[in-house]
């Protein structure tokens, strides 16, 4: 049987040769920030949340300023994010799930980096996020119907900008980041 550390060190020195940037995008709950962060550490790039790095610029959370400007005002402070990271080097980015949704930020993440669409069921989906109060667009009278028109909606987009479609029906984090490590060098050495 395979030695779990043996795996993620040789992994993780293959990564670590894995050039430019890695931008993750999917709907809300798809585990790109959890993905993400680990990631980042194992190919040794920096992390970067555009929703975290926007709450930073702002001071303020993401329902804040969903309330206070309206999803186009906090639309535009991520177009602004994404325009600022994808011009960094050797990142793991993780998008906001609208992200994808203006053309502007599709040509930068797509001319500036490898993008991996990380897509979950929105059964899945709604597990994760039924709870999260920090959710503005889910905050509705039916969340569960909004999850999947935003689903219908955005799927194809995230599939069309992706380089790598990977599902991320995986219970566990580590089986699945290392699943994602194996597809990330198949398709960076073809």
């Amino acid at each position: 049987m395979e030695n779990t550390n043996e795996r993620t060190g040789a992994i993780s020195s293959t990564l670590s040769s894995f050039k430019g940037n890695i931008y993750l995008v999917g709907m809300m709950g798809a585990g790109k920030t959890s993905v993400g962060r680990l990631l980042a550490k194992r190919a040794r790039k920096s992390f970067f949340d555009s929703d975290q790095v926007i709450e930073e610029r702002t001071g303020v959370s993401i329902p804040t300023i969903f309330h206070h400007e309206g999803e186009s005002g906090f639309r535009a402070r991520e177009q602004a994010a994404i325009a600022d990271l994808t011009k960094l080097d050797d990142i793991v980015l993780a998008t906001g799930g609208g992200a994808i949704l203006f053309e502007e930020n599709r040509r930068s993440l797509g001319a500036t980096g490898f993008v991996v669409y990380l897509k979950a069921q929105v059964n899945d989906l709604w597990k994760r996020t039924q709870a999260d109060k920090n959710r503005p667009l889910l905050d509705t009278e039916n969340p569960l119907s909004k999850l999947e028109d935003l689903f219908r909606v955005r799927d194809p987009i995230y599939t069309a900008l992706a380089d790598l479609v990977i599902e991320t029906g995986d219970p566990n984090l580590q089986i699945f980041l290392n699943r994602l490590e194996d597809e990330l060098v198949k398709a960076r050495v073809q």
